[in-house]
């Protein structure tokens, strides 16, 4: 049977995931940021070459880091809420 984790008190659940949602606000923020300088950058170094150049950019840019972001932040959330530990292991010897 698994065990209890704090993702089950509807109380700490709401706090863990505003924070996860917090720290995504941040991160969206950040990759706007870094679209906009990047994207800048191009210009300066290439000037106007494609729209398509810096759709593909700003679209590969954001979502390489937003995807990275969500999935650590889910990390995240998982161990400092205990929730991997309350897993059933069954190989693990030490297993009630």
């Amino acid at each position: 049977m698994p065990r209890f984790s704090n993702l089950d008190d509807p109380d700490y659940a709401r706090f863990a995931w505003g924070r996860y949602w917090r720290v995504m606000g941040w991160m969206a923020a950040v990759t706007t940021l870094a679209i906009v300088l990047i994207l800048g950058t191009l210009f300066l170094l290439h000037g106007w070459v494609s729209i398509h150049l810096y759709i593909a950019a700003a679209l590969g840019i954001g979502f390489t880091m937003l995807l990275t972001a969500a999935l650590m932040g889910l990390v995240f959330l998982s161990s400092g809420t205990g929730h991997d530990e309350s897993i059933d292991d069954a190989l693990d010897p030490d297993a009630p």
